[in-house]
């Protein structure tokens, strides 16, 4: 059970990591710190901190698989991960982004992806 712990954990890392690389040139850019970068250099910018993202993504599913001996099946890693990754990215923003609102269809989608979790570990 410790190996899904960490694999949780790394998941979360990785999942700051990733939203980072994914959304982070957009606060640069609205801070104005980006504003004249290029387009490559952005790309090349969010493609560093994405490497940050499989240094822990990879050992998290190769921990978590049950595969080598993790308790989650790939679907179930999956899953698990798309959760994390939404809350992620809801804190994140909710921080970072002040002119983003979470709306109820929001919260509504968020507890379909709980209920997915529900339903991919029932037996």
């Amino acid at each position: 059970m410790i190996q899904g712990f960490w694999a949780i954990l790394l998941l979360i890392g990785s999942n700051i990591c990733m939203t980072f690389a994914w959304y982070g040139h957009l606060k640069l850019q609205d801070m104005h710190v980006s504003d004249g970068w290029p387009l490559i250099l952005v790309i090349l910018f969010s493609w560093g901190i994405a490497f940050f993202e499989y240094c822990l993504q990879v050992p998290a599913n190769r921990l978590g698989s049950n595969i080598n001996g993790g308790p989650f099946s790939l679907i179930q890693l999956k899953i698990i991960q798309e959760v994390i990754s939404l809350t992620v990215f809801t804190v994140i923003v909710a921080i970072f982004f002040k002119g983003e609102s979470l709306h109820w269809n929001h919260l509504v989608s968020f507890f379909c992806l709980v209920l997915a979790v529900f339903f991919a570990f029932l037996k």
